[in-house]
């Protein structure tokens, strides 16, 4: 007991005495700092992004193991609504009370949330769990890009930005094939395979906890201010029902009674929340004063309307690829390598371009046209297009998305002083989310909200009908159990009796890996006749983003880090303070001078003084 308490002054003491070092440095860290620093972060950020890509291509398995894939959509839905509010949060809170605390709070919270997912007992308590998780890696995305805004100026940062989408692009690869490899196995040293998905983090999360809590020693000045509960609870109001509306909408109906009663919810809350944010002026979880700035205001629309698009794509463009051209998910993940390596590419390029030149305002306008370009490619795709055509599609978006992600984050935080640079960076991954959560919901709705149509219009194509005929004529057809029950859907559609062709890729799609490929070809293509609708509305939401893009005022990166301005800050602060001192003690010796002469004049016995004593009247 005596060890353990003698040993918590003495951390105390060195994280105090680091940041004070820091501070005495002019806010400046030395290279080796700031590499241990970002190893760290881009531990937390591999955290975060690793589990929103490995648990997607595991849920199937879950869903059969805990015996609830009708709810399967709640325990997305968890993660997703609660990081997404929990952004704008710790960001303000950590702009209080300093990013190191608030960002060892994020990891420990998830790593919580992740033991307990690991032994879920039912689908309904992995929804719980994963919520958990989502409040910690609501502060593992946001709170490392404004550690980044922190130490290094915005010409260094896009630098090094571009490692952490590099890390984000891993992430995406390796994700798939984890979770394929692991929820493929049975068992993991006596666990059940699905459940190390989430028992993963742990190790990942002691090294990201080790690398902070030794490294990120930040000079942080405590400000008295109020902490904006109402606009937290406003926030969730709002934006809760309305991410939940957006993910589950298709399911429930979009005009049914839970639908609108998200719809009266939301608009309360963001009105409730405008008026709070109002009121608090710059003590708001989101300060309306940050609006004010042209710059900020464009960057956050265009974040929305290229997260629209990024997750749409991200998202749909793996279900085309399993769907269409038959890959598993873990072949779906070795595919999307393309679209990891442009987001690379550009990244990295366009961060040593920024860094060298200080210039950035050309890489919007680029990123925008290339993911426009992308999506416009992506609309000529047909079932029978292949992997390379796709590919190419991929690799387009991906430089364009490289060269967009750190920009606009850069644009935002470079928009505001160091008092709010912490706000500003979870702002922009907030809107970005939000944009993201829209994109997937809007796109995915009307992708299987047109497929059966588009499936019942590519049974009557002359082609389809005449491969249905032959491949109903071919005895190895007719005998084979896989096709048994695609032919007599056929027949009773043929007859006008009720079937269920339309509807065949609402659930399990394994069945057109098994069935002759005459049969399964109207499905192929009506899916993908869908899916270019989906492109389509993708790609008109992305050209409103590139036309925005030329209206980006690009105001020049400032040389210095967000630590080191405020190091100057305090600086200015304290010499303006010494030279109203200085000031003050000149005009008391001079008045004290003027009474000397006065005193002098009138012949007064005691010398007057400008202190409690008195001048007194001269004799008479």
């Amino acid at each position: 007991m005596s060890r353990t308490t003698s040993a918590s002054p003495s951390a105390k003491n060195s994280s105090a005495d680091r940041a004070r070092a820091a501070a005495e440095s002019g806010g400046k860290l030395s290279p080796r700092q700031i590499q241990f620093i970002i190893f760290g972060l881009m531990a937390g950020m591999f955290l975060a992004a690793l589990d929103q890509s490995i648990v997607g291509t595991s849920m199937r398995t879950i869903g059969d193991d805990l015996k609830g894939q009708d709810q399967q959509a709640w325990v997305t839905t968890a993660y997703l609504v609660v990081s997404t509010i929990a952004t704008p949060i710790y960001g303000k809170l950590s702009d209080i009370f300093g990013r190191r605390p608030l960002y060892i709070i994020a990891i420990s919270i998830f790593i919580v949330g992740s033991l307990l997912a690991g032994i879920s007992t039912s689908m309904l308590e992995l929804a719980g769990f994963r919520a958990i998780q989502g409040l910690g890696a609501g502060g593992l995305m946001s709170l490392a890009l404004t550690v980044m805004g922190d130490i290094l100026a915005p010409r260094e940062r896009a630098k090094y930005q571009g490692y952490f989408l590099a890390v984000f692009g891993v992430s995406s690869v390796l994700g798939p094939l984890l979770g394929g490899l692991i929820s493929g196995t049975n068992e993991i040293f006596f666990i059940t395979g699905w459940r190390w998905i989430f028992l993963l983090n742990l190790p990942v999360a002691a090294v990201a906890m080790i690398l902070v809590v030794s490294f990120l020693h930040i000079p942080h000045t405590r400000r008295d201010t109020r902490i904006d509960w109402w606009g937290a609870a406003f926030i969730v109001m709002g934006i809760a029902p309305l991410l939940l509306v957006a993910e589950n909408g298709r399911d429930w109906g979009w005009g049914s009674a839970g639908a609108l009663a998200c719809y009266v919810i939301g608009v309360v809350g963001i009105v409730a929340f405008i008026f709070t944010e109002r009121r608090m002026g710059s003590n708001a979880l989101i300060p309306l004063s940050l609006f004010s700035s042209a710059t900020f205001s464009m960057a956050s629309v265009i974040g929305t309307l290229v997260g629209f698009g990024m997750f749409g794509g991200m998202l749909t463009i793996p279900l085309y690829l399993q769907i269409v051209n038959g890959a598993t998910p873990t072949e779906s993940g070795l595919l999307m390598i393309p679209m990891v390596v442009g987001l690379m590419i550009a990244s990295i390029v366009s961060g040593q371009i920024i860094a060298r030149t200080g210039k950035y305002k050309v890489f919007p306008i680029v990123g925008t046209f290339l993911m426009s370009a992308a999506f416009f490619y992506l609309t000529f795709a047909t079932a029978t297009s292949g992997v390379v055509f796709v590919m190419g599609g991929m690799l387009m978006l991906g430089l364009g998305l490289g060269q967009l992600m750190q920009t606009l984050t850069i644009a935002s935080q470079n928009s505001v002083g160091p008092r709010d640079i912490g706000v500003a960076t979870s702002a922009a991954t907030f809107f970005r989310q939000i944009g993201g959560t829209l994109g997937t919901a809007v796109i995915f709705s009307v992708v299987f909200s047109r497929a059966p149509g588009a499936i019942q219009d590519a049974f009557a194509t002359p082609d389809v009908v005449a491969g249905i005929a032959a491949a109903g004529q071919d005895p190895n057809v007719v005998s084979n159990p896989a096709n048994v029950d695609i032919l007599t859907q056929m027949q009773l559609a043929q007859s006008g009796q009720p079937n269920t062709l339309g509807s065949a890729l609402n659930g399990d799609t394994s069945f057109l890996n098994l069935i002759d490929p005459r049969l399964a070809r109207p499905f192929l293509e009506g899916f993908s006749t869908a899916m270019v609708t989906g492109f389509w509305i993708s790609l008109s939401v992305v050209l409103i983003a590139f036309v925005l893009s030329w209206f980006l005022k690009a105001t020049p990166l400032r040389q210095k880090s967000a630590l080191q301005e405020a190091n100057d800050d305090a600086q200015a602060a304290a010499a303006a303070k010494a030279d109203g001192a200085s000031a003050e003690s000149e005009g008391e010796l001079q008045l004290q001078l003027g009474s000397t002469r006065a005193a002098e004049t009138f012949g007064a016995l005691v010398e007057p003084q400008t202190g409690n004593v008195p001048a007194q009247r001269p004799r008479e």
